[in-house]
């Protein structure tokens, strides 16, 4: 069952680190998406925490640093803070400290960075990073660098080396730019394979113009991340509602046979009758069906929307 992430679990800018989390072990980074070489940070710092018997978090920055720099929202953010914040409760850590990347922060050296923030502000006991971390102002700090000031300050360091997928004879390192370039393309079956588990969304469901209840497929709508650049077109999908997962069938796009209007996600759920209005729905995409494409006239589209509910079920199977 979808849960939200409990409000003590997300300590924005905190001042200093709360009794409970107090003298931790941090992995830190991005963690957009937390695919499969995020995870493989987490479980190091789990390891660790558990070694050291402290308790274990992740820290994080929002907005995302690519967003800051250009002054305007250019990432697509494939888990934006909510849904971050969420994946992260289901690892069981203990919190997720985000850290408001401003001017000042972009400013910090590398060496002001980890004496201000990792070493005064959050009193950490082990920092864990991925093999790509840089930091401080004009990303001057390395891997190498965290290690040294490690041995100095006295803390633990310790670098997860780069995790890679073999696709046909070849390496690629895990990332978010290459989840984010699968999604682009529509390859959420790619994309499932780079995070480890299937790209998901989350939202509330609106009231919409009730097109689909008018064509005999009744949808649940939800408006996505503004930043959200996932292929227009029709998925076959898994929809968790009301603590029950059903399959599905959703179109992302503009709904061109209409109005042509706002992007929006329209979920169409196998085997439930009901309303969902006002409530969160977690939507994970399975497999690509088609383009969005205009129709001719409704009857048309509505052809095409019974092919799409059976493509969708076969890749459901």
């Amino acid at each position: 069952m979808l849960q939200p992430a409990e409000p003590s679990f997300t300590l924005i800018d905190p001042v200093e680190m709360p009794p409970r989390l107090r003298g931790c072990v941090v992995a830190i980074g991005n963690f957009d998406g937390v695919h499969r070489g995020h995870r493989a940070v987490i479980m190091r710092a789990q390891a660790r925490a558990l070694a050291m018997g402290r308790p274990c978090a992740v820290l994080s920055f929002e907005p995302h640093p690519a967003d800051f720099f250009a002054k305007k929202p250019v990432i697509f953010r494939l888990t934006p803070l909510a849904d971050k914040a969420q994946a992260l409760g289901e690892l069981g850590l203990d919190g997720l400290v985000v850290l408001s990347f401003n001017a000042r922060l972009a400013g910090l050296s590398a060496e002001q960075f980890v004496e201000e923030v990792l070493v005064r502000q959050l009193g950490v006991a082990c920092v864990v990073a991925g093999y790509d971390f840089h930091f401080g102002k004009a990303r001057a700090g390395t891997p190498e660098f965290l290690r040294e000031a490690g041995q100095r300050l006295g803390f633990g360091v310790e670098i997860v080396a780069r995790i890679a997928e073999d696709a046909e004879g070849s390496l690629e390192a895990v990332s978010s730019t290459a989840t984010r370039a699968a999604l682009e393309q529509g390859d959420v079956a790619r994309a499932a394979m780079l995070l480890g588990h299937a790209w998901s969304v989350s939202g509330v469901v609106e009231h919409g113009k009730k097109l689909g209840r008018t064509l005999g497929f009744p949808t649940a709508n939800l408006r996505l991340d503004p930043s959200c650049a996932l292929r227009v077109g029709v998925y076959a999908v898994r929809v968790e509602a009301r603590g029950t997962s059903y399959g599905g069938v959703a179109s992302f796009g503009r709904r061109p046979t209409f109005d042509n209007g706002a992007l929006l996600l329209e979920v169409m759920l196998f085997d439930f009758s009901g309303d969902l209005y006002g409530e969160v729905l977690r939507v994970a995409f399975v497999g690509f069906i088609r383009a969005d494409a205009k129709f001719a006239n409704a009857e048309a589209l509505v052809a095409r929307m019974k092919q799409d509910v059976r493509e969708a079920k076969a890749l459901l199977v």
